[in-house]
């Protein structure tokens, strides 16, 4: 693997993730609700047009540093790139990461996962990925159902929210083009990474016991996860 590669596809996921901070915050809202139109914290609104949407770097000008967006974008780049390696797949993934991040940075804010991001991540990704292996598009399809309908069954009993029974379609729908292996991982990772978390926010009675938890960002980890330990 070329140094100068990982280097070119780190410095994507950094520069595509600094403009994700302001696109976050306009779209932390909750499900009724349009975009944020002024800033949450100065009230300051937005200007008009693009230039409301569009800004590198922190969500306003009152808004403090943006280096945890960027350097998880750096990060999720670099690990993409050292599994995958220089192949057709790579620019797909590294595309996707781009509304997974956006994803996992609204989620975290208020607990909202929405349909347009989703529809656009499995559009980003699984779209070129059916081109390119035409063969494997069925057993994508069918990770896709059986996550879906795993998932509704989690939801049903409590813990899960639509957003993430989505979310976890769309990654396994995409693990797919990887293989068996890469889906089962994508799919016991997130439960691995948020059980702890979980723990620690009841513990020190950051949530209740039957509050709810951000859990897409994990699922977008552990897709991001099953896919490097299945390519290594």
């Amino acid at each position: 693997m070329s140094p100068l590669f990982v280097i070119i596809a780190t410095a994507f996921g950094a520069a595509s993730a600094a403009f994700l901070p302001r696109l976050a915050h306009r779209l932390a809202v909750g499900y009724a609700d349009t975009p944020r139109p002024v800033c949450a914290d100065c009230l300051r609104p937005f200007p008009p047009g693009h230039s409301g949407w569009v800004r590198v770097g922190a969500a306003c000008s009152c808004s403090g540093g943006y280096a945890v967006p960027v350097i998880a974008g750096a990060t999720v780049a670099a690990v993409l790139a050292v599994a995958v390696g220089p192949s057709p797949e790579l620019p797909a993934y590294l595309l996707a990461a781009v509304p997974g991040l956006l994803l996992a940075m609204i989620d975290m804010h208020c607990l909202r996962l929405p349909d347009p991001l989703v529809g656009a991540l499995a559009i980003t990704a699984a779209g070129p990925l059916a081109v390119l292996h035409p063969g494997r598009v069925g057993a994508s399809l069918v990770a896709a159902v059986a996550v879906l309908t795993a998932y509704v069954i989690l939801a049903f009993f409590g813990g899960l929210g639509l957003g993430d029974v989505k979310l976890a379609a769309v990654l396994a729908l995409i693990l797919g083009f990887a293989g068996w292996p890469a889906v089962f991982l994508g799919v016991l990772a997130p439960h691995l990474i948020n059980g702890p978390i979980a723990l620690f926010m009841l513990v020190t009675r950051r949530a209740g016991r039957r509050g709810p938890i951000a859990f897409g960002p994990a699922l977008l980890v552990g897709a991001v996860l099953g896919l490097a330990l299945q390519q290594a």
